[in-house]
């Protein structure tokens, strides 16, 4: 990655932090993939319970296969035959894990969900949230993030799971109705009532999508 744009990244970083500090949430910088899991995996804690949605960012940095690896209870929803019960198993669980669609500079977070597993999870339910973000993410205000969101997460996410939408015929936000659309749940995380509750994981490259 070009210099200037990491030096960019690290100051952004810390402006970020700060954001999510002030919304009582919990950030961390890392460099590298292999830092991020390291921070992860001490966050989450051996032993823990722990769940997650489609979180691409985490099969990125290595963490999903960490923790199948280690001592923890991991809760692969791919591998379960009732994907309801799966899914349930979540709130109750010890930490999820999740990613952003988009956030902004100041912390707050955005998510766009179509079965509405991951946002019902995030806002309540297991003791820990663990976010991973790319700094790609980061968007300058909530409006920025909200047109990342649906412009940017959803199209490709419907393209990735073959859906049949307007946005992935056209590449970009249509506001659709249709039957195959993922944009059914809109939740934005502004504060967390609950103080060592919502953990966010900064990573210096980009993930996800």
């Amino acid at each position: 990655m070009n210099e200037n744009i990491v030096k960019r990244n690290d100051l952004l970083a810390e402006t970020v932090i700060k954001g999510l500090e002030s919304r009582n949430m919990s950030g961390y910088y890392a460099k590298t993939a292999e830092e991020a899991c390291k921070k992860a995996l001490e966050i989450i804690g051996e032993g823990s319970s722990v769940t997650m949605g489609g979180c691409m960012s985490a099969h990125e940095i290595g963490l999903v296969d960490a923790l199948k690896e280690g001592n923890y209870n991991f809760i692969d929803r791919d591998k379960e035959t009732d994907k309801r019960a799966a899914m349930l198993k979540a709130y109750d669980a010890d930490v999820f894990i999740s990613s952003c669609n988009a956030m902004t500079d100041d912390g707050i977070l955005v998510n766009i969900d179509g079965n509405s597993n991951r946002v019902s999870a995030i806002a309540q339910g297991p003791r820990k949230v663990l976010f991973i973000v790319g700094m790609n993410k980061v968007c300058d205000d909530l409006d920025g993030a909200m047109k990342r969101a649906r412009n940017v997460a959803a199209p490709i996410n419907v393209q990735r799971f073959s859906l049949n939408t307007p946005c992935a015929k056209t590449g970009k936000c249509m506001d659709c109705k249709s039957p195959d659309t993922i944009c059914c749940q809109f939740l934005i995380t502004r504060f967390s009532r609950h103080k060592d509750r919502i953990h966010v994981i900064l990573v210096q490259q980009d993930l996800g999508f």
